[in-house]
C-alpha cells in the first residue's frame, strides 16, 4: 500500500490514461435540443485520478502478455541500456519490464502496434545473439550484449539486415526511459529534488541563475 494518500503510481496513471480514453471513446453522442449536429461525447462520472483504492490491489483490464523468457530478455536490455551507476539504480530495480509488460498488453490500437515492435524485436535479438554468440541475450556478457545493441542503436547508420533491430530498439528505448524516469527512484540523477524546506530567511536567487539568465543588472 502507498504510505502517501496524493500519489498516484505509473501504475495508476497508466490505468486511468487508457480506460479514460477508452470510456470517452465508448461514449454515445447525444442530440442536443434543436440541433442537427449531436452534443459532444458524453465523459465518466468518476475519475480514476481523483479517486484510488490504495486498500484493494491493482487490477487491470488485461492480461499480461509478455513470457518468461521474453521478459528475461526484456530486463536484459533495459539494464544495458540504463544500468546502475553511483546516483541510480538498474532499469530492473525500478520496474522497467513490468511497465514494458503492462504497456505492450494493453489492449488499444497503438499499444497493440507497440507489441508487435517489441515482442518481434526481442525475437530478432536472441536470433541475433545465437548466429553470433549460440546463446540467448540475456545470457551474455556485458560486452557482447553491446556489440548487438551498437549495431542497431543509431537507425540512421545502420545496415539493411538490422533494419528490424533498430526499428525495435528506438522504440524499446523510449519505453524504457519513460518507464525509467517516471520513477521517484531516478529523479536524483536528472538533477530534481523537490520541495525542500529551507531554514531561516530566504536567501534570494542564487547568483549563478542570475549571471546565467543576463539579469544583473536587474536585480
Amino acid at each position: 500500500m502507498n504510505s502517501d494518500p496524493y500519489s498516484i503510481s505509473r501504475r495508476h496513471a497508466l490505468k486511468g490514461l487508457l480506460t479514460g480514453a477508452a470510456g470517452v471513446a465508448a461514449a454515445p453522442a447525444i442530440a442536443a435540443p434543436n440541433q442537427t449536429e449531436p452534443a459532444p461525447p458524453v465523459h465518466p462520472s468518476r475519475f480514476v485520478f481523483h479517486d484510488p483504492d490504495f486498500m484493494q490491489p491493482l487490477k487491470f483490464p488485461w492480461e499480461k502478455l509478455l513470457t518468461t523468457e521474453e521478459l528475461a530478455t526484456t530486463q536484459a536490455l533495459a539494464d544495458l541500456i540504463l544500468p546502475k551507476d553511483e546516483t541510480s539504480p538498474a532499469a530492473s530495480e525500478v520496474g522497467v519490464p513490468e511497465f514494458i509488460n503492462e504497456w505492450v498488453s494493453a489492449d488499444y490500437p497503438a499499444h497493440q502496434e507497440d507489441r508487435e515492435t517489441i515482442r518481434g524485436g526481442l525475437g530478432w535479438l536472441n536470433t541475433e545473439s545465437f548466429k553470433r554468440f549460440s546463446q540467448r541475450f540475456e545470457e551474455l556478457g556485458v560486452e557482447q550484449q553491446s556489440q548487438i545493441a551498437d549495431d542497431i542503436c543509431g537507425a540512421a547508420k545502420v545496415s539493411p539486415e538490422h533494419h528490424v533491430g533498430a526499428v525495435f530498439f528506438k522504440r524499446f528505448r523510449q519505453l524504457c526511459v519513460g518507464g525509467y524516469y517516471s520513477h521517484s527512484q531516478t529523479w536524483k540523477s536528472l538533477g530534481y529534488v523537490g520541495n525542500i524546506s529551507i531554514g531561516g530567511p530566504y536567501p534570494g536567487v542564487l547568483p549563478e541563475v542570475i549571471e546565467k539568465l543576463g539579469l544583473q543588472d536587474v536585480v
